[in-house]
């Protein structure tokens, strides 16, 4: 089989696989996660799941609790891809799942009402069987949906993402190679030139606007951001409601001395993968940083280092970048500043059910 007919049946696979798990009974499940899962895969995800090892372990802590949560899940991909990176084969997700929020879920209490549990996932297969999974539930959304909100105003709009503009994200067809190499390769581009760029300088906002970046963004871009930073539009929308406090608050000094640890900044991603039109990064973690300055967030300079767990789904359009998905998981990130918002979120429940 080619690579490109692998790919393929890869994705259908994957795609096979997850929809038969969010839409199983419990007396399904045991049967669904046995044909998706090596006996020893291991799971990472957002917290407060984290690390998992084995299928017993993925069971008791993501999927049973999740379909007793919503009895009618339903998954929604908005976008699917696949790729090989360093000898290893991935297939990538982007979307929703959906349902019923029935009964509590994560200490969190039901509302009857329906939820869009977003997602952005990387599957690695070995032997037709996924050996590894990297899951970001966009937890801080969820809890947005259920009614409470922990931190300060988002700078961005808050709402469920949209699939491509294009609606054509799900690559059940075979893809150009030289496409899907050249997409890849524009997302690195722009990677490198944010990791270039010395926010010492102290350039502000029109730094951002004016720097390399520039070159490899579409006019009409959208950025996708995490809820707790939210959705904006264009260079400016990035840079006002994402970029600027965020480089304030981490600031990049390419040029300083650097640990062992801060060295693997930018450079720690286990997969990177194009596929068509399409191109997709993560790390485990991704970023290795300091909070050094305020704002981000709404919240004044810890003096931590800290990690972030990030995926990056990208779609280009006539050679530069059209669209960001862009899902962090933000929930881990406080709480290495020691802002515990699922404990926040709880103790109001508890509060409010007294």
């Amino acid at each position: 089989m080619t690579p490109d007919a692998q790919n393929l049946t890869n994705k259908q696979r994957v795609s096979s696989l997850m929809n038969a798990l969010a839409q199983s009974t419990p007396a399904s499940l045991d049967d669904h996660l046995t044909q998706a899962y090596h006996p020893e895969a291991q799971w990472r995800g957002s917290h407060p799941f984290n690390e998992l090892k084995g299928v017993a372990a993925i069971k008791a802590a993501v999927w049973a609790p999740l379909i007793h949560a919503f009895p009618d899940l339903e998954r929604r991909d908005s976008l699917l891809m696949g790729g090989e990176f360093e000898g290893r084969t991935y297939v990538g997700a982007m979307g929703h799942l959906a349902g019923s929020f029935k009964r509590d879920w994560i200490g969190l209490p039901a509302t009857g009402q329906v939820i869009y549990l977003r997602y952005g996932e990387f599957h690695q297969l070995q032997d037709g069987k996924i050996i590894q999974s990297t899951v970001l539930f966009d937890v801080l959304d969820f809890i947005r949906q259920v009614g409470f909100w922990p931190l300060t105003p988002s700078r961005g709009v808050e709402a469920m993402w949209p699939g491509p503009h294009s609606a054509d994200g799900l690559l059940l067809a075979p893809q150009d190679p030289t496409e899907s190499a050249a997409s890849l390769a524009l997302t690195l581009a722009m990677q490198a030139s944010l990791g270039a760029f010395d926010d010492t300088l102290q350039l502000g906002r029109q730094g951002l606007l004016t720097m390399p970046q520039v070159q490899y963004w579409h006019p009409q871009m959208m950025w996708y951001g995490p809820s707790g930073i939210g959705t904006a539009r264009g260079l400016t929308g990035f840079v006002d409601v994402h970029q600027l406090p965020f480089r304030t608050a981490f600031p990049n000094a390419p040029q300083a001395p650097k640990t062992q640890e801060r060295r693997l900044d930018g450079k720690s991603h286990y997969v990177r993968i194009g596929d068509g039109k399409y191109s997709a990064t993560g790390g485990w973690p991704s970023r290795y940083l300091d909070h050094v300055g305020a704002g981000w967030l709404g919240l004044p300079a810890t003096g931590r280092a800290v990690t972030m767990r990030v995926m990056d789904f990208y779609a280009a359009d006539q050679g530069l970048i059209r669209e960001n998905w862009v899902p962090i998981d933000l929930i881990n990130v406080l709480l290495q500043m020691d802002i515990d918002v699922l404990a926040r979120v709880r103790s109001h429940c508890r509060g409010a059910a007294a």
